[in-house]
């Protein structure tokens, strides 16, 4: 159950929003208990909005009385109301999964705390989810319950295209759903299966990638540092590889000793 204080700043904040016309998509908990139907008690409440409207939700926020925080600049601001916070999110903290017009454009209608809002796609949710794999924190098991759940409603297609270069964490938890849920494997259809696995065949009969490259630092923020700062490969978060700058991923190490932070 939500304390009445904390489901009335999100219902006053969202309000305000609305009011000013300003974009955003609920996510999180709430849009994960939406396609699952597990529902989560977390004292956050997350939306989801594209970087260059903050300083416009900052603002309406602000005048409502509300201070906010920039806290990652690249990826995540937060909206107080004394011990509540709403999570601002444009991006994932790996710089992945950056927030555009597609997430808007297959927004899912939904009731949240008596109001109607947008949730978050259920295939952006499995791009965003599906590349957190922290020694504290693994969102595989989500993103297998998101398939169970409407695996056969997804856009396959459009997936596959979204983690781009990714495509191998993707194709992980695919092969590891067929595991979890042997008696929902056509969740899946069988031409995403053959395609990713045509993928990693054709790659197995090629030479090693060219220089010494850790995507494991996309995975997790804290378990492959010795790799990129003691063994001399490149950090696949850093530009132009990634989207990610020097300052940014130095900042976004220095938050692994924030208790809370995501």
């Amino acid at each position: 159950m939500l304390d009445p204080h904390s489901r009335d700043f999100y219902r006053d904040a969202l309000a305000h929003l609305d009011r000013a016309g300003v974009d955003y998509l609920v996510g999180g908990a709430y849009a994960f208990a939406r396609y699952t139907g597990i529902e989560r008690h977390t004292k956050d409440f997350d939306i989801f909005i594209r970087r260059e409207d903050y300083e416009r939700i900052a603002e309406v926020l602000g005048n409502a009385g509300y201070d906010s925080e920039l806290t990652f600049p690249y990826w995540l601001g937060k909206a107080f109301y004394g011990d509540d916070f709403i999570d601002l999110i444009f991006s994932a903290g790996n710089g992945v999964a950056r927030v555009d017009d597609q997430w808007f454009e297959r927004a899912v209608p939904g009731v949240v705390i008596g109001m109607q809002v947008r949730l978050i796609p259920p295939e952006e949710m499995i791009w965003s989810k599906g590349l957190i794999m922290e020694r504290e924190r693994f969102d595989g098991s989500d993103v297998a319950h998101v398939i169970k759940a409407v695996g056969p409603q997804l856009d396959w297609r459009y997936l596959i295209d979204r983690y781009a270069e990714h495509w191998r964490a993707l194709y992980a938890h695919l092969v590891l759903f067929g595991y979890i849920y042997p008696s929902h494997r056509s969740n899946i259809p069988a031409w995403v299966m053959e395609e990713l696995g045509g993928r990693v065949a054709d790659e197995t009969q090629q030479p090693d990638a060219q220089g010494k490259i850790c995507y494991g630092t996309i995975l997790s923020r804290q378990q492959y540092l010795k790799d990129i700062e003691q063994w001399g490969y490149r950090d696949a978060r850093l530009r132009p590889l990634g989207s990610m700058t020097r300052d940014e991923i130095a900042h976004w190490t220095a938050g692994i000793a924030q208790d809370g932070t995501k």
